[in-house]
């Protein structure tokens, strides 16, 4: 779906958001909602509404959570599918913003580049980027970066020895060309997380064959593409309520298989080890392609919808190798073994890069921030920054099961600040030398590479990126607004400065500690 409406030139409004994936569109729903008094926009840059779903175009692009979850607590899934293919996805993001009316509110091909507070005013000022055009600038009290932490320009991709030389197409999932025709070739799939096992069975259905070259095996659970119970709840029960039921039972498996994982995770281990033994035919050497070095959820698990992935394996459309490469060749690659892979088509499955608030450039008072130095308070601000809010979902989840909580908490906020006069509200470290560690605990390449780039976290709430919805309902949705960290200030007490509490960037780099 493109959004397509003027300027907003030099204009001002109470919420920016930024972004019009999952994050946006879901906060702009509660600020329709619960504040229709308040005026707000959505700056999107790409040309189209969607995010990540309308960023990523690669055969078999799916969710790897359920719809039931993964959908809007507001807007019940009504797809046949629990895990639904991107296409059913954008529809459902379209049709979410044509129910609350938020077309003309969402502004596309509009990139925010720079972020700057004026304490004095006590607003952000935004420069904003259109395709062939000069910026422009406008202000806003609050922002909402609902930017992810993904780059979106590019992926990542290692140096892979004589690639040059390969005369095949070598192509990577974030920029999949849309006139690639991948029948009956040759297809060879670097990687082995998500991106790959889905890439694998939906390239086998008409390549010649696909191999999945992995340097180390992960996880891979099955679970079935069609959840019959929510279809029966929904039959049985309407729309509404039975979509709230198999959602609160599909977050209580989410939750109850990540708890089994991380308590007992050499039963956990065997579980998983005997699932997959059973997708695979006789005789297929488990340990060697499925048998991770880390324990569950050390790193994500990956799902195979209906075990599609091992169906592929199965029919002799789809192989693994686990191996490293040694070199391209002319007609495929060399691995460290001396085996050889023949392939007319590489996909470089390797990964995604990471990045805090979409790459903006955000100042205060025109000074730099430098965002990788702050600390997140509640998962959702950073200290120092005022009336900046921001979305990170779950890792072991549905991303979506945080939009509810932190918008609905966002909502809260700004009505605290109505009650009590304020303009300004800042969390502030409670003390300085404050411990922190790495925002995101998991051990997958693609964090480690880039964690350094993203704000850090505390050992505590409410200076914490909590990763169980547990955890976050109580502080989010059934805590108090109110906090010690937190400060409001009004037109009158405001300061000049972004806090002399806080200590400096370069302080705080000096007392952080990787726990």
């Amino acid at each position: 779906m493109q959004v397509r409406v003027p300027s907003v030139a030099g204009e001002h409004v109470d919420v920016l958001v930024i972004g019009a994936g999952i994050s946006g569109i879901g906060c702009a729903h509660y600020l329709r909602v619960h504040h229709p008094q308040r005026r707000f926009l959505v700056l999107e840059a790409r040309e189209q509404i969607g995010g990540t779903w309308d960023l990523f175009r690669y055969p078999g692009v799916r969710s790897d959570s359920d719809l039931h979850t993964f959908g809007f607590e507001f807007k019940p899934w009504l797809g046949e599918h629990a895990f639904a293919g991107g296409e059913e996805i954008l529809a459902y993001l379209s049709q979410a913003v044509s129910d609350d009316g938020l077309d003309e509110l969402i502004l596309t091909a509009h990139r925010v580049v720079a972020l700057d507070w004026s304490s004095a005013e006590a607003r952000w000022h935004a420069t904003v980027q259109r395709p062939r055009a000069s910026t422009f600038e406008l202000t806003a009290n609050w922002i909402f970066a609902g930017t992810g932490y993904y780059r979106y320009d590019a992926g990542y991709l290692p140096e892979l020895p004589g690639m040059s030389g390969f005369r095949g197409r070598v192509v990577h999932p974030q920029s999949w060309p849309r006139e690639l025709d991948h029948s009956d070739r040759r297809i060879v799939v670097i990687g082995s997380g998500a991106t790959a096992v889905t890439l694998v069975p939906a390239l086998a259905r008409s390549a010649a064959h696909v191999t999945m070259l992995q340097r180390s095996p992960s996880y891979v659970m099955s679970l079935p593409r069609r959840d019959e119970m929510a279809l029966w709840l929904q039959r049985r029960l309407g729309v509404e309520r039975g979509y709230r039921l198999a959602r609160r039972k599909n977050m209580l498996i989410q939750s109850g298989i990540y708890e089994l994982c991380r308590r007992y995770p050499r039963p956990a281990r065997r579980l998983i080890r005997r699932l997959t033994a059973r997708q695979l035919p006789a005789g297929y050497p488990v340990d060697e392609h499925f048998h991770p070095v880390y324990e569950p959820w050390d790193q994500r698990l990956c799902f195979a919808p209906s075990g599609d992935f091992f169906r592929a394996i199965r029919d002799g459309r789809a192989s693994v190798v686990t191996d490293r490469i040694e070199t391209f060749t002319t007609d495929g690659i060399r691995l460290a073994s001396g085996e050889h892979l023949g392939a007319d088509i590489v996909v470089t499955a390797t990964g995604l890069r990471l990045q805090a608030l979409g790459g903006i450039d955000l100042r205060l008072d025109g000074v730099p921030i430098e965002v990788a130095k702050r600390v997140v308070f509640r998962g959702m601000m950073l200290d120092g920054v005022p009336n900046l809010a921001f979305l990170i979902g779950y890792t072991n989840a549905s991303w979506t099961l945080k939009v509810g909580l932190v918008c609905g908490h966002l909502c809260r906020l700004l009505e605290h600040m109505d009650r009590g006069g304020y303009d300004t509200c800042v969390a502030e470290l409670p003390y300085p030398n404050m411990p922190t560690r790495p925002l995101l605990d998991l051990s997958s390449s693609y964090v480690e590479r880039d964690i350094d780039s993203l704000p850090r976290q505390g050992t505590r709430a409410p200076w914490i990126q909590a990763m169980s919805l547990r955890t976050d309902t109580k502080l989010l949705r059934d805590g108090p607004v109110t906090d010690r960290n937190l400060h409001f200030r009004s037109a009158r007490e405001r300061e000049p400065s972004s806090g002399a509490r806080r200590p400096s960037d370069q302080s705080l780099a000096a007392t952080s500690t990787s726990l």
